[in-house]
């Protein structure tokens, strides 16, 4: 059953972006207010990369920092998007059966994959939480009917 369900069914087709110049605080603010873990980074409406929370979090000033609040106010908005992001994203197909977008994340260790066209146009993201949503609905499913 699941070797016939594709990426376009579980997609989320909605995609937040933010270009490679935007502020990593504007960006981790973004992600705070949309509830998501990740970004993916647009220039002239093409995609370049992709940041997530734990992108920022490695960015962020420790609390070490003999640094005082103003100035690590300053150097946080100061760095960008393009300086953290993963540039080689892997990317799927909305066609493609959602095992094989399962097995890229798995192998890549990586939590969610930009959905493109032919072209390479970004139509959506499938996350992890896409496909556990999938696995649970498929039991659920299978439950009633057995």
């Amino acid at each position: 059953m699941l070797e016939n369900v594709k990426v376009r069914d579980w997609m989320t087709n909605r995609v937040i972006s933010v270009s490679p110049q935007t502020s990593i605080s504007n960006a981790h603010q973004v992600m705070k207010e949309h509830g998501i873990r990740r970004l993916v980074v647009m220039e002239n409406e093409k995609l370049v990369g992709i940041i997530t929370i734990g992108d920022v979090r490695e960015a962020s000033p420790s609390d070490a920092t003999t640094l005082s609040i103003w100035e690590l106010n300053y150097l946080w908005a100061q760095l960008t998007v393009e300086k953290v992001m993963t540039r080689h994203v892997a990317t799927i197909t909305p066609d493609s059966p959602i095992l094989d977008a399962a097995e890229i994340m798995l192998d890549r260790k990586i939590s969610g994959l930009p959905v493109v066209d032919e072209h390479g146009h970004v139509l959506g993201m499938l996350t992890e939480s896409d496909i556990f949503r999938m696995l649970v609905k498929s039991r659920s499913v299978e439950k009633a009917a057995g």
